[in-house]
């Protein structure tokens, strides 16, 4: 179980390799804990990009959500689940962020892009609902991004 955990955090690590100021939240949900973040896509290596669909430019972001599910005597395991992300500015939607899945070894994310501009602050509203979980949680996140 331990390796899986590892795993998880290999794909995260790498996910983040050379990026800048890149602070991942949080959030205990029943047995599940799910990670997410967003970041500049250009402080991805060329190979993570090329690995994981991603276009490496400043002028767009990308949002990083994984789910790890508790397991007693071990550090979790990374689990699959149904990912919903909308752009939101004061309560009202700017759209939807398309989120797709990327594996390697086990360990799950998943991934969107979307456009930003030096000095954009953008809300996300993050709604996971573990495979196997009877309840979706809803989470919000806000990221300022610099592309200079």
């Amino acid at each position: 179980m331990f390796k899986r955990m590892a795993l998880a955090a290999g794909v995260a690590a790498a996910l983040f390799q050379g990026a800048q100021a890149v602070v991942a939240e949080s959030t205990r949900a029943g047995a599940y804990t799910i990670h997410y973040n967003a970041f500049t896509a250009e402080t991805l290596t060329l190979e993570i990009a090329r690995a994981n669909a991603i276009q490496r430019s400043n002028r767009l972001g990308v949002l990083n959500v994984s789910v790890i599910k508790d397991l007693p005597g071990s550090t979790g395991t990374s689990v699959k689940a149904l990912v919903d992300v909308d752009l939101v500015n004061d309560k009202s939607r700017k759209g939807p962020v398309a989120m797709h899945e990327a594996e390697a070894e086990g360990a799950v994310s998943y991934l969107g892009q979307f456009p930003i501009a030096d000095g954009q602050e953008l809300d996300f509203e993050i709604r996971v609902r573990p495979t196997g979980a009877a309840e979706t949680t809803t989470l919000r996140l806000r990221q300022e991004f610099f592309t200079q």
